[in-house]
């Protein structure tokens, strides 16, 4: 059976909530589409955070990341969702989430999200 992109971002309980760690991901392969010409955008997404009581399931974020590729969006909009995702799946201690844009006209695009659970 193929697998299909999904919206779900799927969870587990963190094993070591007690301790503050990092996690990170890089997803070289992340593709949307401009919605002003519908080419491809073509980038690779940073994912650094803290767990909290929950960590992200990595086939869901790979899913998810893949939901992308026939959706036309900003750059700085498609980074925002996808941070804005992942602190509702996890609700994470600090998140921040990368989007390393390829030159496109001439210049390259980087935009970063950063959040930090209120205490």
């Amino acid at each position: 059976m193929a697998t299909k992109p999904s919206k779900t971002i799927e969870t587990f309980p963190n094993p070591n909530p007690e301790r503050d760690y990092e996690i990170a991901f890089e997803a070289p392969e992340f593709t949307c589409l401009c919605p002003m010409t519908g080419q491809p955008d073509f980038a690779t997404i940073r994912i650094r955070y803290t767990p909290d009581t929950t960590c992200v399931e990595l086939k869901s974020l790979k899913l998810y990341l893949w939901s992308y590729r026939d959706e036309g969006a900003f750059h700085e909009a498609v980074t925002n969702r996808i941070a804005n995702d992942l602190i509702a799946a996890v609700d994470p201690r600090f998140l921040e989430v990368e989007g390393d844009f390829y030159v496109r006209g001439g210049i390259s695009t980087k935009v970063k999200v950063c959040h930090r659970k209120a205490e």
